[in-house]
């Protein structure tokens, strides 16, 4: 996990020298969230809905390509109290314009379990994550995202139960 971490600030940090556009922004989303079993498990996993906020900063290569890093803090989880799982992530988004209004983004998500009061969940989670965005003015946009979980987020000890956290978002933001 470490390994992925240095990587990916590594990629991050060199291509800001390569920027030409940088802009910044504030994001909320609502989250439909839910942990995956394997084995499915033997009891009541319902979704969960919470929310995520951050800000973000993006590098644009051209006109029709940039770097979106985001720093966000998200409810995610299951709807009992014992499985609700909060993070701070950072996603790292390559995105394309589509057209004039529409942005295709997908990337990498790394998050840090923000609370000590469940230790169920292990530290760290690495996801995958895509999206789709429209700009309803030059400022103003919304979006959908869906995250999907690449590693367990289980603590390790339990060998017998693993989780993946999978999470769809819709956003509203606002470039500053």
């Amino acid at each position: 996990m470490k390994n992925y971490l240095l990587a990916l600030l590594l990629v991050a940090f060199t291509t800001v020298g390569l920027s030409q556009d940088i802009t910044y922004g504030v994001r909320g989303a609502l989250n439909i969230s839910n942990l995956d079993f394997e084995p499915d498990a033997d009891f009541d996993n319902e979704h969960r809905n919470g929310f995520a906020f951050g800000g973000f900063v993006d590098f644009g290569f051209s006109e029709n390509t940039s770097l979106m890093l985001e720093l966000q803090w998200s409810a995610e989880g299951g709807k009992a109290e014992e499985l609700r799982a909060d993070y701070i992530h950072l996603p790292i988004l390559l995105r394309f314009s589509l057209s004039d209004r529409m942005i295709l983004g997908f990337g990498p998500k790394i998050g840090l379990k923000t609370w000590k009061a469940n230790d169920l969940f292990s530290t760290a989670a690495f996801s995958g994550v895509a999206g789709l965005e429209y700009m309803i003015t030059d400022e103003f946009f919304v979006d959908a995202r869906l995250s999907y979980g690449l590693t367990n987020v289980i603590d390790q000890d339990l060998k017998t139960l693993e989780a993946k956290n999978n999470v769809i978002q819709f956003g509203f933001g606002m470039k500053l």
